[in-house]
């Protein structure tokens, strides 16, 4: 490893009873958070979704904005600076790999934050292949970063932060969109650079057993329901697991062999296909084929659960399924009662047609919302509809509480937090009451206690909620815990079988 990297100098990080809250909500999203970390130290943030991890994260990398996007309370300081003037001191990794990725070229996208700090120009470029041998990306400067896999992409966005040397490194669940061997590699590199670096490490993340081997301490928020309540636990792995184990897993937290309880079996077999896939091969651009061919049917009362690698196609094929984008080849056609009163495959249907028969979640809760509330979102469908106001209001009260969003009904959905986005999107497509339901990751950026409603309310659509026969749901996946909840029909994409 070239000495380069390794003259991080590592930051301590202080909160001094800190807290956020965001300009359009009551509730303040963190509050009265008070912990000291010190210079190389490797932490675990845990908490229930909606708890403010990734509020403290975003606090300590400096990007919460000004008076204007919220309000601050208490002190959030990085080497003994504001946490908002410590430029350069800390950099962050988010969850969704595709949204990290800036400039076309590898080189150049590594290059882009050294770049904005005013490192000179000849420092930049032995920062940029020091920083893609220490995450173990091997390929071409010029490789474009559209043709990297998730986890490549994950590690591309780690070297761009460690490129800059920042004292911390954020990471803020880094591998919830990834495939097993995507989150492996992410983990590995992380584990590199901190060794090598000594770099302080802050990660935040649902699921443990990951992480735990990696990290030696664990700073737990905690949250009341109606304001943050601060660190709840703090100590190493091995203790916090063994005295508050039990006690986090009834608030939410993963806890590494208490698993939340899965819904009972279908109780009857699946219905008629809704929708057939006949030959079908899939393609996100015009011309080049992804994946394929497929045969499938998607059954009411039964969930059809799609795995394989970040890249295989499993997202093309639910927009496919879905009628949002056009097939390769072959067809999906849609059956009885499922095509009643209107003509041709779902691709043809107007918008209109599919909001009552085929829903649609996606895989980035942020590309379908579409307003300023909690309450508006799930409105938008219905009205679509023309559905009378009162039911509106009697859907949305409903599905406010099923998912635990009724506090948050009035807040911008762009200020809640991923777990939450999520709900929120499935709300929304549950509001139209749709025959079909396609999910792309549905339980991503959930807590356990989240994570075992939303498997829930997926069972009991699936046995009748839908219609007589239950709905007939396509759940495009990496969290396979789920599909073995729901006793899912599995199909794989890409990769072995």
């Amino acid at each position: 490893m070239a000495t380069e990297v390794g003259s991080i100098r590592p930051a301590a990080v202080e909160a001094r009873g800190w807290g956020w809250r965001y300009a359009t909500r009551r509730r303040w999203a963190v509050q009265d958070a008070s912990f000291r970390i010190a210079p190389g130290e490797r932490v675990l943030l845990l908490g229930a979704s909606g708890s403010g991890k990734s509020t403290l994260l975003h606090g300590l990398a400096g990007v919460l904005g000004g008076d204007d996007e919220g309000e601050q309370t208490g002190e959030l300081t990085i080497g003994g600076e504001p946490a908002g003037r410590a430029r350069g001191r800390a950099g962050m990794v988010l969850q969704d790999p595709d949204s990290q990725a800036i400039l076309a070229r590898v080189g150049d996208d590594v290059a882009f934050g050294c770049e904005n700090l005013g490192v000179p120009r000849d420092e930049i470029w032995p920062r940029v292949r020091d920083a893609l041998e220490a995450v173990g990306l091997d390929v071409a400067l010029d490789r474009s970063t559209s043709t990297l896999s998730g986890g490549q992409k994950q590690r591309l966005a780690l070297a761009g932060i460690i490129a800059m040397r920042p004292g911390l490194i954020l990471l803020d669940e880094p591998t919830a969109n990834l495939d097993p061997e995507g989150v492996a590699e992410v983990r590995d590199a992380v584990g590199r650079i901190v060794e090598t670096t000594g770099a302080t490490l802050v990660v935040v993340e649902h699921r443990l057993d990951v992480w735990l081997p990696l990290v030696d301490r664990v700073l737990v928020l905690g949250s009341d329901g109606s304001r943050g309540a601060g660190i709840i636990a703090d100590g190493s792995p091995q203790a916090v697991l063994r005295d508050r184990g039990r006690e986090l897993a009834a608030g939410g937290v993963w806890v590494p062999g208490i698993r939340p309880a899965f819904p009972p079996p279908p109780s009857r077999p699946p219905g008629a296909a809704l929708l057939r896939a006949e030959s079908l091969v899939v393609s996100r651009v015009r011309g080049v084929a992804v994946a394929g061919p497929f045969d499938l049917a998607v059954n009411p009362g039964e969930v059809l659960g799609v795995i394989g690698p970040n890249g295989a196609g499993k997202s093309t094929l639910g927009l496919t399924l879905a009628g949002l984008i056009p097939p390769h080849s072959g067809r999906v056609a849609a059956r009885a009662p499922l095509s009643a009163g209107v003509k041709g495959d779902p691709i043809t249907w107007p918008s209109r047609a599919l909001l009552t028969r085929i829903g649609t979640v996606f895989q980035d809760p942020e590309h379908q919302l579409l307003t300023t509330s909690v309450r508006a979102e799930l409105e938008v469908g219905p009205r679509a509809l023309g559905i009378p106001a009162a039911e509106i209001a009697a859907r949305v009260d409903e599905l406010l509480e099923r998912l635990r969003l009724a506090a948050l009904a009035e807040a911008n959905p762009y200020t809640l937090s991923g777990g939450e986005k999520r709900r929120l999107t499935v709300a929304a497509m549950l509001a139209t009451r749709p025959r079909v339901m396609v999910l792309d990751e549905p339980t991503f950026g959930q807590d356990s206690a989240t994570w075992a409603e939303l498997v829930a309310i997926i069972a009991r659509l699936r046995d009748g909620a839908g219609g007589e026969d239950g709905a007939a749901i396509v759940a495009m996946t990496h969290d396979e815990t789920v599909l073995e909840a729901l006793r899912a029909r599995v199909v794989q994409v890409g990769g072995s079988p």
